[in-house]
């Protein structure tokens, strides 16, 4: 099922939902320019062999030389020499690599920064077209109504508190990882989780394939979000233990966050609408 569009229009204009959007565009428009300038030429990757080896707490759960060992980047005439693009050095960089934060050791490439404010950097970038349209579209749908609900500078507090118990939810299943994480789909699902808790009965355009047609329906956001949770958990479980691919238990655990963040970051006279109604379901009529 792809969202579209809700039906609940904004009261004002969603300032830092739409500022999201432009700085996740423009971070990702900076790598795709950094693709097209002369690679780096590095001899480390042996170097981060060995310290996966020694430092991290388990052993890695993918090649330490990520993302420096795919075959047609190795130089023959250049031994343990490896090219890697300017995008991914950049990536690396600044991507939120699970064994390096916990073993306090910053391999390179390193960053200019405080190493766990990766945390928060690794929000801002993402894997290709695909990974970065299906986030922005999702934020763009429900973040301007979470947004009035909690004032602009609540909802900023909010989306970054939740990326970050994102990134820790997915740093407790795999902490000797050594696969960068990236993406803003972590904090984007503590949006989703407001929405659905705010504004349960909000019917939102979906684009549903049925075999080989395509039929939209306007489904109330209370079961599409719940089975985009559901969905997230079930593909967790199926990954637990896997590498790489899709960082299904930071979703649930942005999910998570939202769904008790909400609480303390509404503003007073926003009711916490899913609430009501299972408190109102619960008392008994006379």
């Amino acid at each position: 099922m792809i969202p579209l569009r809700d039906m609940l229009p904004s009261q004002r204009f969603p300032i830092v939902t739409v500022s999201l959007i432009v700085l996740n565009l423009l971070v990702f428009f900076f790598q795709g320019f950094l693709s097209t300038q002369t690679p780096y030429r590095e001899n480390w990757a042996e170097e981060r062999a060995e310290w996966a080896a020694a430092k991290l707490e388990e052993p890695p759960i993918f090649s330490p030389y990520y993302p420096f060992a795919t075959g047609q980047r190795i130089l023959s005439s250049m031994p343990n020499t490896y090219e890697i693009g300017r995008d991914e050095w950049f990536q690396t960089q600044y991507a939120l690599i699970p064994g390096e934060l916990l073993s306090g050791s910053d391999l390179p490439p390193t960053i200019p920064i405080l190493l766990w404010l990766t945390v928060l950097t690794s929000m801002f970038l993402h894997g290709g077209i695909l990974h970065l349209l299906g986030n922005m579209l999702y934020l763009w749908i429900f973040g301007d109504n979470v947004e009035d609900a909690m004032g602009p500078v609540r909802f900023l507090a909010f989306y970054l508190l939740c990326g970050m118990v994102a990134a820790l939810a997915q740093i407790a299943i795999g902490p000797g990882s050594s696969i960068p994480m990236i993406g803003a789909s972590g904090a984007i699902a503590g949006i989703l989780a407001a929405y659905f808790m705010l504004f349960p009965q909000s019917r939102v355009l979906t684009l549903i394939p049925l075999f080989f047609f395509l039929r939209l329906v306007a489904v109330p956001a209370v079961f599409l979000l719940g089975f985009w949770f559901l969905w997230q958990v079930i593909s967790g479980a199926g990954s637990f233990g896997s590498s790489g691919g899709i960082a299904f238990f930071a979703h649930i655990g942005g999910f998570i966050a939202g769904l008790f963040l909400v609480f303390p970051f509404r503003q007073r006279h926003v009711p916490v609408t899913l609430w009501r109604m299972i408190q109102n379901r619960r008392t008994p009529r006379r």
